[in-house]
């Protein structure tokens, strides 16, 4: 299409549409597929199998650093690459300053405290990690000194580091310091560096199903570390597929495993894009078929109890897959029902095979191509008038229809949430307690995990275990209450349609129009698929809109608790633990209303979605209906040998999706 671009030459109104029309179509998908779980489940060796591999990422005696990100992705050079993205020094800072700071309160915490000590910032690992022993008895001021960072000039300025390699080894080698926290006993390593990487992208030659696919291992319950945190929440909240890793000795009963899924499960649906969840069960050599059916029905059983993931996901979109990485790297003769790594592996070429994106772009080409070619036709005045009123009514009466489908959702969710804003307020004391006053945790302890949440807006981050957001304690009544609704009006599948299935309805009704007036059956052809790219480009904005919908429910609570959380954060002394808790008590029940506000927020955003959708269907409908059928061209190419050869592709593709239906 390039070439097509190239040749209109025309100023002309009609010229520079089309140009815009074509710049439009370079557009590229990538999925991202999550892969989470404890240290030691296989994640690394997992994803080693999965794209051949087997030095690549470290594993085995070399312990991962849960809080390095990690995306995997394919290059077009013939060396393997690693891009190390880093936290910025002022972060940097910061965080050495709460590190610092944590120890100071543990030493000072005289609440009844018996040993319990800091498991949500880990300061003493993390500034060992970079350090060594030199940090202990220094400033925060003296450990930014730039000669910790001689090795890596890239931190300070601050810029992407680049490590490259021939060999799959010869790169894990060299970014291993940057991803663990430990060497294994035969490696010497004076410093390691993972506590100020943000994100390492690694990225390998030879592997076509990599192209709009991305690998992303995920620590499990985010970071302490702030842009971490937020990069970790996005990367959740884009991740098409997430991959469950655990070993399947344990599948059905690892809490680990579970708790994770159950903490992102509102991240990955509501408030993500996520189509499926695969569970998979590690080190599956050795195993009979029939006890691999056991552990799949335990996990699909322990699936169905978790109402916290299936408020956001169904029973189809969880599939659970055993596989033995070892096994499968060996080469010896695999069971494909026992070992399924093939199965992923087809899944993942199925992901990358980016046949929709194809189509829409070869489909998007034929209709510009149908435009410039009718648009040479001077001859049809009358017709174009008489099929422009046509259009202009259905247009009309479409959007009409759009937006009562919008009211009337809207309308149902106010009644969810208004339910939701009572039980909210009925039970916020119990819920609030529940996170206050947690079973099972000594006083010291827990006096170090809620300092750490105050200072960290209300979210503990354990090193291991659950990750616990009053915010998100708070607003679950909200977020329950409308949940199933959501969930349908809003599917990450999006061959569900969105506003159960309003925008996919929209039609102008070409195909009639096009049998009835043949004179400009180009200029309606070039309409219709328009009308395909707008419902396409509508799905991807209400994607992105809703995550921030649902989200901000639980971001209004937030805010409303900021005030408390910094008055917490400052107390020091005897007696913290008693006046963190007595301010937060207080402060919740002076702001019974935020869940009003929440509400109301919510409902606001809804209708701006609503204004959104309509004002796209309406402008960009009425644009391509005045340039394909009430704007002269002075200039334009014959493209009639493209426009066929396109419309053979655009032929072929449609039969390729018919058979596949």
């Amino acid at each position: 299409m390039r070439r097509v671009s190239e040749r209109l030459h025309g100023r002309d109104k009609l010229s520079a549409f089309l140009k815009d029309q074509i710049k439009d179509l370079e557009t590229e998908k990538r999925h991202l597929v999550g892969v989470f779980g404890r240290t030691g489940a296989g994640k690394s060796s997992l994803i080693n199998a999965i794209i051949n591999k087997e030095g690549l990422l470290p594993s085995g005696s070399v312990s991962a650093c849960t809080s390095v990100m990690i995306k995997v992705e394919a290059t077009n050079g013939s060396k393997y690459e690693a891009h190390i993205e880093f936290i910025t020094k002022e972060d940097w800072e910061n965080e050495v300053q709460s590190l610092k700071q944590a120890l100071e309160d543990h030493d000072d915490d005289d609440d009844d405290d018996d040993g319990g000590n800091d498991d949500c910032l880990d300061p003493d690992g993390k500034l060992s990690a970079l350090y060594g022993e030199e940090w202990k008895g220094k400033s925060t001021h003296s450990l930014m000194d730039n000669k910790y960072f001689r090795d890596i000039p890239e931190f300070l300025k601050p810029k992407i580091k680049i490590l490259e390699s021939d060999s799959a080894e010869g790169l894990s080698e060299k970014f291993v310091r940057y991803t663990r926290s430990e060497s294994n006993e035969t490696e010497e390593v004076k410093r390691w560096y993972w506590p100020l990487v943000k994100c390492v992208t690694v990225k390998v030659p030879d592997n076509d199903f990599l192209d709009h696919v991305t690998l992303v291992d995920l620590p499990g319950n985010g970071d302490s570390n702030r842009s971490r945190d937020q990069m970790w929440t996005e990367f959740i909240a884009s991740c098409s597929t997430v991959w469950i890793v655990t070993e399947m000795t344990r599948a059905a009963s690892e809490r680990e495993a579970w708790d994770i899924l159950e903490d992102a499960s509102s991240l990955l649906g509501n408030g993500g894009e996520c189509q499926q969840i695969h569970f998979i069960c590690t080190k599956s050599d050795h195993e009979k078929p029939d006890d691999i059916n056991k552990v799949k029905k335990a996990v699909m059983k322990e699936f169905k109890k978790r109402k916290t993931i299936t408020n956001h996901f169904s029973e189809d979109s969880f599939q659970v897959f055993t596989v033995s990485s070892k096994e499968f790297l060996k080469g010896e003769n695999v069971n494909p029902d026992v070992n399924e790594i093939l199965k992923l592996k087809e899944i993942l070429k199925n992901l990358n095979d980016a046949h929709s994106e194809t189509s829409n772009y070869v489909s998007g080409a034929h209709g510009i191509l149908s435009l410039i070619q009718g648009a040479k036709s001077r001859e049809v005045v009358e017709q174009k008038n008489e099929v422009c009123a046509v259009l202009e009514g259905n247009l009309s009466i479409q959007l009409n229809r759009v937006k009562k489908a919008i009211e009337d959702i809207t309308k149902a969710f106010e009644q969810h949430l208004r339910d939701g804003v009572e039980k909210s307020q009925n039970l916020c004391e119990r819920k609030l307690k529940s996170f206050l006053y947690p079973s099972k945790t000594s006083g010291g302890a827990f006096h170090m995990t809620l300092k750490f949440a105050v200072r960290n807006d209300g979210i503990q981050k354990p090193k291991k275990g659950k990750r616990k957001d009053l915010n998100m304690i708070l607003a679950s009544c909200l977020t329950e209450s409308i949940d199933e609704k959501f969930r349908k009006t809003f599917p990450n599948d999006l061959k569900c349609g969105n506003f159960n299935g309003a925008i996919d309805a929209f039609s102008l009704s070409t195909d009639s129009l096009i049998e009835k007036y043949k004179n400009v059956e180009l200029q309606l052809t070039f309409l219709q698929t328009e009308e395909n790219k707008m419902k396409t480009k509508l799905n991807k904005i209400i994607l992105t809109q809703k995550k921030l919908i649902y989200n901000s429910l639980t971001e209004t609570i937030k805010n409303n608790m900021k005030g408390c959380y910094e008055e917490a954060a400052a107390f020091e002394g005897p007696g913290t633990q008693k006046r963190m808790r007595d301010t937060i008590e207080r402060h919740v029940e002076s702001k019974m209303d935020m869940f009003e506000k929440a509400k109301n927020a919510m409902l606001e955003q809804l209708n701006d979605l609503k204004e959104t959708v309509l004002r796209t269907l309406e402008e960009t409908m009425e644009d391509s209906i005045e340039h394909s059928l009430k704007t002269e061209a002075c200039l334009l190419p014959d493209v009639l040998e493209d426009l066929e050869m396109v419309k053979k592709h655009c032929d072929e593709l449609n039969g390729d999706q018919d058979e596949k239906k």
